[in-house]
């Protein structure tokens, strides 16, 4: 590059040229330093390829395509919970959530093929276990295979809230219910004394961290893969007051004493190796991020976001060094990655992702009376879940 001296004599010589290698420097570097989210109309195609084990799908940026036309499912869909139906709930901006693509990078994602899905794996069952936020991800899968393959019978295996088998690929996927994927219960102290009882503990939620919640104890035994999530819930004061309503621990049917705060409760809950069939694959998936503003859902919080966070604004909220408001996804993680090292799970990272996404939940979309900053609009972002999903499926199934 001509220093600064030199671009002086040259100027007068040849100012028109000098002033457009000026402009062309500046535009490469203002593109070089472009943010992680782009608005670009650049139509974004992944290729369908099979998963790279190398590659890091869960780091990359949201490239803007107004042209893009999914060709997954659309609003009328009568699984989609009805507030989570943005089309329907008349949100502003919800067509044009779909408009933006994940980018990894220096890989491409490849894009659900649900009729390709149904192929592979035929005679197969695949079960959800957690809360909402699984339910949300669910639906979105069974909204995508239905539009290909209408034959389907709505049953419950094995516990499950919601479950349907495409009848002609017997392809059985359901949603188990499950908050802390332990069993729980209201717990009041007993009149003849005990060691809680000895410690001044009244009443609380006993949580058994060693037996899983009835709704979801048999599935392991029924699918073939398993999708688990949890962490909303254990931070969840107006359910579990640590003063009012603690969770009090139990461990082979006794108390842990001393007795040990949620996060302690979480590891062991997590620790716990949860029996399979032979051959069977588990994942679980990282925490979903929440995108209050201004304060939780029942203190005026909202999301009223239109567009993804700049990366900036995604430290600001998610930042556990700046104890950011929605920090409690990034904590959750530190448990999980903790917890399952070593173990037979395979873990769904689709945390950082997400985090991007504070336009992308239905907010007051269907006339609530408070902003849902926590579960997502359908069609959505868990469609962009349901590709990592299936394609480190594919990845576990070829190296298997």
């Amino acid at each position: 590059m001509a220093t600064t001296d030199q671009q002086h004599k040259k100027l007068p010589l040849f100012p028109l040229l000098s002033l457009l290698c000026f402009a062309s420097v500046f535009l490469a570097l203002s593109l070089s330093k472009r943010a992680s989210i782009s608005k670009e109309t650049t139509h974004f195609r992944p290729t369908p390829t099979v998963a790279s084990t190398s590659c890091n799908y869960s780091h990359g940026s949201w490239i803007y395509d107004p042209n893009w036309i999914p060709n997954n499912y659309d609003s009328s869909c009568k699984e989609i919970f009805k507030g989570w139906n943005c089309i329907s709930g008349n949100k502003s901006n919800a067509r044009d959530i779909i408009k933006w693509r994940w980018q990894p990078n220096g890989c491409d994602l490849p894009p659900f093929d649900p009729v390709r899905f149904l192929q592979t794996f035929r005679d197969t069952n695949i079960g959800f276990v957690g809360d909402s936020l699984n339910r949300n991800m669910f639906v979105s899968l069974f909204c995508s295979l239905k539009r290909v393959s209408s034959d389907v019978k709505k049953w419950r295996p094995a516990g499950a809230d919601r479950g349907f088998t495409f009848l002609h690929y017997n392809l059985t996927i359901a949603y188990h219910r499950t908050n802390l994927l332990a069993r729980y219960g209201r717990w009041s102290a007993n009149s003849n004394g005990g060691e809680l009882e000895s410690l001044g503990y009244k009443e609380g939620y006993r949580v058994d961290v060693d037996i899983p919640e009835g709704t979801w104890a048999d599935a392991p035994s029924f699918h073939d893969v398993l999708i688990f999530n949890t962490g909303h819930w254990w931070w969840a004061p107006s359910k579990f007051d640590p003063v009012k309503s603690p969770m009090l621990f139990f461990e082979n049917n006794q108390p842990l004493i001393p007795p040990v705060l949620p996060d302690f409760g979480l590891d062991k809950i997590l620790f716990a190796e949860r029996r399979m069939r032979p051959g069977g694959i588990k994942l679980f998936r990282t925490q979903s991020p929440r995108h209050f503003e201004g304060g939780d859902w029942d203190q005026g919080g909202s999301c009223p976001r239109l567009q993804p966070l700049l990366p900036e604004k995604v430290e600001e909220l998610f930042s556990l060094k700046n104890n950011g408001t929605n920090v409690e996804s990034r904590l959750v993680n530190q448990h999980l990655f903790k917890a399952l090292k070593g173990s037979t799970f395979h873990i769904l990272d689709i945390t950082h992702m997400s985090e991007f996404r504070a336009d992308a939940h239905p907010a007051t979309a269907g006339g609530k009376k408070h902003d849902d900053c926590m579960h997502w609009c359908l069609p959505g972002i868990t469609d962009i879940w349901n590709d990592l999903f299936i394609t480190h499926l594919n990845s576990i199934k070829a190296r298997d």
